[in-house]
């Protein structure tokens, strides 16, 4: 693996925190990588893998909307991974609970639903160690086990998936990280740590 490209959607939210996770990451798996800021259609020509971070989801929605990348991420997910981290796990889901129409449009990417700031406003963010089955995908099979100190801020949980949409972990009983096929999202913030598994899995699905 050489060369690899990985967008960050720059819109709005936790971009510069993705850039230097990635960084890291590359230097870990020995890849000679870059993170590129993802801001208007032709950004994306050429990248391996995509990153939508955490932000406000309406914003990122509206943004990618008013830059025309709506359709172009769309295309894009098809054929390459795709990580949605936080709000970026709400603009990539199917539906969204008692909404009210906020996110304007939904990228639909994955077929589960999700709640918006589901264990409260920025005040009561938190973090707490959770159990990822990292053996559900087969680039996840070797991953170190152990928990994964997980950073929860206005943070969504998912509440219903769809066929080949699959939980990969779990909070209190709710469901915060989930996989459909090389699309992958999370609803802590795995580029606040200093744990690069979310970030090597998806490079391993380049």
């Amino acid at each position: 693996m050489s060369g690899m490209t990985v967008g960050v959607l720059a819109v709005q939210g936790a971009v510069a925190e993705h850039i230097e996770t990635l960084e890291s990451t590359f230097s870990e798996v020995g890849v000679s990588g870059v993170g590129r800021r993802i801001v208007n259609p032709p950004d994306l020509d050429g990248i391996d893998a995509l990153i939508i971070p955490g932000g406000e989801s309406t914003t990122i929605s509206k943004l990618i909307i008013a830059r025309g990348l709506y359709d172009s991420i769309r295309d894009l997910a098809g054929s390459i991974p795709v990580l949605g981290t936080c709000a970026g796990a709400v603009v990539m889901s199917s539906g969204i609970v008692d909404d009210r129409g906020k996110v304007p449009r939904l990228l639909e990417l994955m077929d589960m639903t999700v709640i918006r700031n589901a264990f409260g406003p920025q005040g009561e963010s938190f973090e707490a160690d959770v159990e990822v089955d990292w053996a559900l995908v087969p680039e996840g099979a070797g991953m170190e086990e152990g928990p994964y100190h997980a950073v929860f801020i206005r943070a969504p949980v998912i509440t219903e998936v769809g066929v080949g949409c699959t939980p990969m972990a779990s909070h209190d009983g709710m469901t915060v990280m989930a996989l459909q096929g090389r699309l992958l999202v999370t609803s802590f913030h795995p580029e606040l740590g200093d744990d690069t598994r979310v970030h090597r899995l998806l490079l391993d699905m380049v």
